[in-house]
């Protein structure tokens, strides 16, 4: 294990909001070719980049842009399925996460192409609006599966706002993810859901996805076989349905369907797993307001 940070200093560097809360955000990434560096822009300009922990799946991985400011720890790779690397996956970053509470007093956790945002609507910054939001174990965002329109919408550059670029998303529950902890807990396996507890999704965070934002990127990668060989085939196909859904759904107003989409995602739970929430049969597309253009 390399650490690229001094851990004995983290307490001098945390940032605090004006409750007097501090933030921390992790994420695990391999082999990424353009989320870390949005990962690192967007997280350090709401919570300060020395509150972030990026873990790095394999010695092998290079070093991000600007690493010296923020905490990076490698670790050995271990090949595994899909399915039995996101479990090891949730539970590394849950033990790393139950280690930080010991410094900190809310942790976000998720995957690296994630991004939690506040709803501009409440006038309140990222830490702010967590601040006043403490009354739960762990919070829920609505899952926004971002995708490119392949007819009407030009390749993504990674370098301008990634919601300036597209214009649609899919509600999807799977993307409704208990992503804030303000206690230690422990996440099930893509941080789904959290184990042996209920789930609140807030009524002003959404989890906007961008594995999808690009069309070409998402062809080249369904067409990894080291992927399918590791049994990503069925996963691939079912994320690369967004490209169709956007091209052929009517998109309904976002914000004429998001209570809605919260009210229906809890409670219309899965049987085989009642603290996740449930999916919506129509796979309905929206429209991205436009109030959350510039935000990443």
């Amino acid at each position: 294990m390399h650490f690229y940070a001094n851990l004995s200093d983290i307490g001098e560097k945390v940032m605090k909001s004006h409750n007097s809360i501090s933030i921390a955000a992790i994420s695990m990434a391999r082999n990424d070719g353009i989320f870390i560096s949005k990962w690192i822009d967007y997280y350090g300009r709401e919570l300060g980049t020395g509150n972030l922990f990026l873990l790095l799946d394999g010695l092998d991985q290079p070093l991000p842009r600007g690493y010296e400011n923020l905490n990076v720890i490698r670790l050995p790779h271990r090949e595994l399925p899909r399915a039995a690397g996101d479990r090891n996956r949730s539970r590394l970053v849950s033990h790393f996460a139950r280690g930080l509470f010991h410094r900190y007093d809310t942790i976000i956790a998720h995957d690296i192409d994630e991004y939690l945002v506040v709803d501009p609507l409440t006038g309140s910054s990222l830490p702010e609006y967590l601040s006043r939001s403490r009354n739960c174990r762990s919070l829920s965002a609505l899952g926004l599966d971002v995708g490119q329109h392949p007819v009407n919408e030009q390749p993504v550059d990674p370098t301008l706002p990634f919601l300036e670029q597209r214009s649609y998303a899919h509600v999807s529950a799977r993307y409704t993810k208990p992503v804030v902890a303000n206690a230690p807990l422990t996440w099930g396996s893509g941080f789904h859901r959290v184990k042996g507890r209920n789930f609140r999704i807030d009524p002003n965070l959404f989890l906007f996805h961008f594995g999808m934002v690009d069309y070409k990127v998402a062809e080249e990668k369904k067409g990894d076989s080291s992927l399918h060989k590791a049994g990503w085939t069925r996963h691939l196909e079912r994320r690369n349905e967004i490209f169709n859904l956007i091209t052929t759904r009517e998109a309904a107003d976002g914000d004429s369907f998001f209570r809605e989409a919260r009210r229906r995602q809890s409670l219309l739970r899965p049987l085989f797993a009642l603290n996740k929430p449930g999916m919506l049969s129509e796979k309905p597309v929206i429209r991205i307001p436009e109030r959350f253009r510039n935000i990443l």
